[in-house]
């Protein structure tokens, strides 16, 4: 609602570990929060850290391993009077589910809690609308969308001013200053206002920029899910090939175009190397998603390959992708 509520930071995962320090100084021994095991890491060890100085109660919300989606139906079972904080993904960065945050952050606030989400994942893939959300925090990193590696946090006004920020005594007093520890970074913000400028650009020429911005997304969005759905009509003709998460084309818009595969008998770096070979670029490991992978029972068996699309990428891409991968099992 004012541009107060949005500080930079070095990444992401600063900015949470900054956060999470000053926001459990108002908990107590006894209290509980609650993280995900389909958040990176990210936003699962700052709180994990958090809680084990100040004497609090971890909580784990679980997802499905059938199709990687939060188990949300059981959020009321830990929710209750002692919950001071709901962490939470937006969308998976391991297996691409996007999390029904809207209804999380409103059986968080029943129960008191405040609410923080990472949308770092899925800020390149659709609209943020923190209001409509009305969560607490909401933080992101830029480079996700195509710009510099810094972090970006959103917070309710209120709290950024209340809370205590672990700054230098010169530091401004007030948000969002208080908050964005250090000399900025004033060559990484001149290339988020170019990300900016550059999303604004794919929705087109008439209305604001935020106009432009919200239509871009949505372009992107539609456009992702064709691409979603080319690659998973495709793989299904190589051999050995195992999508984890959403995979019904009619729940496309439950995902983001992120996604996790095995290969039956080649290691999840055998499958990057070669794909590498043919110009094809992914990442294998667990992306710091370690609760992903050790729920899937994946992590000491070297995780899975990531394969992500984005706007930029064309259907031909998607087929070159499949067609190289129908030839490894021969």
């Amino acid at each position: 609602r004012r541009p107060e509520e949005i500080a930079f930071g070095h990444n992401m995962t600063s900015l949470t570990f900054s956060m999470s320090r000053a926001i459990s100084r108002t908990w107590q021994a006894g209290d509980e929060i609650i993280v995900t095991r389909l958040d990176h890491d990210a936003n699962i060890s700052p709180w994990l850290m958090a809680a084990e100085d100040r004497g609090v109660t971890v909580r784990w919300l679980d997802f499905n391993p059938e199709d990687c989606t939060l188990m949300l139906e059981t959020l009321p079972d830990l929710l209750n009077e002692k919950t001071r904080l709901l962490a939470i993904t937006y969308a998976s960065n391991a297996v691409g589910s996007i999390s029904d945050v809207a209804r999380a952050t409103k059986l968080a606030h029943d129960a008191g809690a405040w609410v923080y989400i990472d949308s770092v994942h899925y800020a390149p893939h659709g609209p943020i609308d923190v209001q409509a959300i009305d969560c607490e925090f909401l933080v992101c990193s830029v480079y996700k969308f195509f710009g510099p590696h810094t972090g970006v946090l959103y917070g309710k006004f209120d709290l950024l001013e209340s809370l205590t920020a672990y700054k230098v005594r010169p530091a401004p007093a007030h948000a969002p200053g208080k908050w964005e520890t250090g000399t900025q970074s004033f060559e990484s913000l001149a290339g988020v206002t170019a990300a900016i400028d550059y999303l604004a650009a794919i929705g087109g020429d008439g209305g604001s920029r935020r106009q432009r911005l919200e239509q871009a997304m949505q372009i992107t969005k539609q456009y992702e899910m064709v691409l979603s759905e080319r690659f998973l009509r495709g793989v299904t003709a190589v051999s050995g090939l195992r999508v984890y998460g959403i995979t019904d084309v009619e729940r496309l818009d439950e995902r983001t175009p992120t996604f996790a595969v095995s290969l039956e008998g080649f290691t999840p770096a055998e499958v990057a190397a070669k794909l590498g070979e043919e110009g094809i670029f992914v990442w294998n490991g667990h992306y710091y998603a370690i609760a992903v992978m050790e729920r899937l029972g994946l992590l000491e068996k070297g995780g899975l390959v990531r394969i992500g699309f984005a706007h930029y990428n064309t259907v031909d891409e998607v087929d070159r992708l499949i067609a190289v991968l129908q030839t490894m099992p021969n």
